[in-house]
């Protein structure tokens, strides 16, 4: 097991009225998740908490532990995907939920990093940032495809179209990253609450001065200050 720092807060935002956002922080099993869910007045929340507590029952059982890390963590996906689909062709009133999700799962062989949908993680190595997933989002298609330019996305009437997501659907398939084990890295995980309101290169600023809690502190009420229009869920994982 490596030993990590993790500090997190999450918070509804100034616009909604429930926060649909979820996360999780287990030491013993390395495994640190945060989902950003969507689908109606309670969908969102039904499905993000789903997917949380599915991807922590498929790390932590047994016959699972000697999966290779990229296997369990699209396994993990998958089971995610499927619980949230089934239960919401079940339930009528959680019709078309779904919800991103990174995880981030740290080994003695490496950083391994899970995404679908928008949510992100960056790593952070003094003095830079750089976000590592790639948003699967309508926005980051036009972009790719030259159609508008990153710093015109606020702007973009689609920019809150999801392409990809855990549970819309009842298989997915997530991107899965590799990163050797180097202590002092700094990992961080965030929903668009944050990436939406506040700049790559302020939160680069934040966590120069703050590459602690009180980095977390200031870039959720740097969110807060720029509108709060989403929920807001940050979390950073500091290797030792």
């Amino acid at each position: 097991m490596v030993e990590c720092d993790v500090w997190c807060r999450t918070d509804k935002g100034l616009r909604r009225e429930s926060n649909q956002d979820s996360f999780l922080i287990n030491h013993d099993l390395g495994l640190f998740v945060v989902a950003d869910g969507m689908g109606g007045h309670s969908g969102g929340e039904v499905a993000s908490q789903l997917a949380v507590q599915t991807v922590e029952k498929v790390f932590a059982e047994p016959s699972h532990r000697g999966l290779p890390p990229r296997e369990l963590i699209q396994k993990a996906y998958e089971e995610a995907s499927h619980h949230i689909f089934d239960k919401a062709a079940r339930e009528s009133q959680l019709t078309g939920m779904g919800t991103t999700m990174v995880i981030c799962y740290v080994t003695r062989e490496g950083v391994f990093l899970g995404n679908v949908g928008d949510s992100r993680i960056y790593l952070f190595q003094k003095p830079y940032v750089w976000q590592v997933t790639e948003d699967h989002s309508l926005a980051n298609e036009q972009i790719r495809a030259g159609v508008i330019r990153s710093d015109q996305v606020r702007q973009f009437i689609g920019r809150n179209v999801i392409t990809r997501s855990v549970g819309y659907e009842r298989d997915v398939i997530a991107d899965v990253l590799e990163r050797p084990v180097q202590k002092g890295d700094l990992f961080l995980m965030c929903s668009d609450g944050l990436s939406g309101m506040v700049t790559d290169q302020v939160i680069g600023e934040v966590l120069n001065q703050h590459p602690n809690e009180a980095g977390v502190n200031e870039l959720l009420k740097r969110a807060l200050a720029a509108g709060g229009e989403d929920n807001v869920t940050i979390m950073l994982i500091s290797i030792q």
